[in-house]
């Protein structure tokens, strides 16, 4: 059964220009603790979405800590290789010791 990507629910422009929209407010009155709630209200998207985008554009600028995007993917491809390669390790070990134990069998005939 194939998994099908999930459906993004916000189009990548909207979430570059809610991010950019927050940042920009909050040059123009970095006191106001609001913005983010605000700006959400305008473009009808989930405060926590834009709450989460504005901290992960944070950490891809480098103004924050945490894993930017690319290194996240990065991360995640490494994992599924890493997921693959012990598959196939595994498999090749059960392959070896059936060979092995077949070989074993031949010789003692």
């Amino acid at each position: 059964m194939d998994k099908k990507p999930l459906q993004k629910r916000y189009p990548e422009e909207l979430k570059d220009r809610a991010v950019r929209m927050v940042q920009e407010l909050r040059r123009e009155d970095p006191a106001d603790n609001s913005v983010v709630s605000r700006v959400a209200r305008q473009l009808g998207v989930g405060v926590e979405s834009l709450r989460m985008w504005v901290k992960q554009a944070e950490v891809d600028t480098g103004t924050r800590p945490g894993l930017s995007s690319e290194e996240r993917e990065e991360l995640k491809t490494l994992r599924k290789e890493n997921k693959e390669l012990r598959r196939a390790n595994d498999i090749l070990r059960a392959a070896a010791s059936f060979f092995g134990a077949e070989l074993d069998r031949q010789s003692k005939k």
